[in-house]
Formats: C-alpha cells, structure tokens, sequence
C-alpha cells in the first residue's frame, strides 16, 4: 500500500470545541438580557450581533484567542450606544473574563479517535496535524490528549487558516500532492484549502456548526473528495481509494 500523507484538522474534527464556546455564548446572553432588562432586547438578536463582531474580528486578527472575549465586549457596547445605557467598566471586564474561560474546558476527544489514529498509523501513513488557533492553546490539548504520539513534531498551528498557508504547507513539506489528504469539519478552512492545493480531502460535517466553517465548493477537485457522518470511517475510505 503506497503511503499517504494525512493531514487532520483539530477543533471539531478529533476533538470537541464549538460545544464550550456555545455554552458560554449562552452564559453571555443571558447576562446581557439581566443587564438590557426593559430595553425590549431578545437573545437572538444578542447571539447575531456577537457572532456578526467576532466574524469581522477574524478577518483582521484570525484565531488569537483575546478575539472571541473581545467580541462579548464589543457587542455589549454596540447595544448600550443603541439603547444610550451608560457603558461600565466592570461588566466589560466581567464579558472578558467570561470569554476566557472557554478555553479552561477539559479537551474531549471525538468517538474513536485514538482507534481511528491507530488504524492509520498501522495502515502505514504517515499523520500531521494543522489547525487553526493561538499555539499554547491548541499545543495544551495535543499534550492533554497524548496526540503526540501520532503526530510527533509534525503539527502545524496558525491564525490565519487559508488556502495560501495550505499551499506554503505543500511547497515547504514537499508533499506528493496525489498522495495528500486534508481531513476536516470545515468547508472554509479544511476542505476548500485542500481542493485548491490539488489533494485528497475528506469533509466531515458537524451538527450545528459554527457558521464561520461554512462556505461553497467552488472549485472542481483533481482527486479525491469525500464526505464522511464519522471519524472512524476514515481509514477503510482511504483504503479503499487506494486500491482502486
């Protein structure tokens, strides 16, 4: 079996992330409704708004972790200027504080992500991982998670998740691009990175994914595009386009 190169996406793909961070929106909103109390605001025009700032904060900053925090603090000052309530120092620093903890949460992996990394490692490939985030974060969770075994040194963390990091990715590895895949959640950052590289991509779609990950296929892939329901399937279907 000819060896593969296959490059994972962390958050959402071998461990769970928008779960905590949707816990913590809603802790959010219901303070800013305890706040906003009388001014007729509801949490769905809350959750939009925020999601509306943090959106915008990616394309400026990408995935630095003060961003997500910062978007409480501007979505709550964008609503007092609306509503002309006087803005507070300590609720802005309470909104900050509170978006911090969205990265205290114990990493939970996926179903069968250990079973899943072994068949492939057994299988004869050979793993990296490429995530998007601060590096101490998601490094902290590769560490919790005992990921290094699969992945050694071969991790490659950044804030800015694009097709022209993907293509930096593939000139300074010097990957085989017909024997490279990308497996991820996100359309966005995983899966379209990967077509436009020319290389193998594997989509595995999450419930209720954040809307960021979102995006449309506009591009014909040169080989292998699949879409999984699970992790575990990943092996045999890689497998099994090789030995076609």
């Amino acid at each position: 079996m000819k060896e593969q190169t296959i490059l994972f996406d962390l958050d959402d793909t071998l461990v769970h992330c928008n779960k905590y961070f949707d816990v913590v929106i809603d802790q959010f909103v219901d303070l800013m409704l305890t706040w906003f109390s009388g001014h007729g605001l509801n949490a769905q025009d809350i959750k939009q708004k925020q999601l509306q700032i943090d959106l915008a904060g990616i394309h400026v900053h990408g995935f630095m972790p003060e961003r997500f925090p910062k978007s409480f603090v501007e979505t709550y000052q964008w609503f007092n200027r609306h509503f002309n309530r006087k803005m507070s120092a300590k609720e802005e620093s309470w909104l900050m504080q509170l978006g911090h903890t969205v990265y205290e949460y114990t990493v939970e992996p996926y179903p069968l992500m250990n079973e899943t990394l072994d068949q492939l490692q057994q299988d004869g490939h050979r793993l990296f991982l490429y995530t998007g985030g601060d590096a101490s974060i998601q490094m902290k969770k590769v560490k919790d998670l005992s990921l290094d075994t699969y992945f050694h040194d071969r991790i490659f963390v950044t804030v800015h998740k694009t097709k022209e990091f993907m293509e930096t990715i593939m000139h300074e590895q010097g990957f085989d691009r017909k024997h490279t895949w990308m497996i991820g959640n996100s359309v966005k950052t995983d899966v379209l990175p990967a077509l436009h590289a020319g290389i193998h991509s594997i989509h595995i779609p999450v419930e209720q994914d954040w809307a960021y990950n979102t995006g449309t296929i506009d591009i014909k892939p040169q080989g292998a595009f699949y879409q999984l329901g699970s992790l575990q399937e990943v092996p045999t279907t890689i497998q099994s386009y090789i030995k076609k």
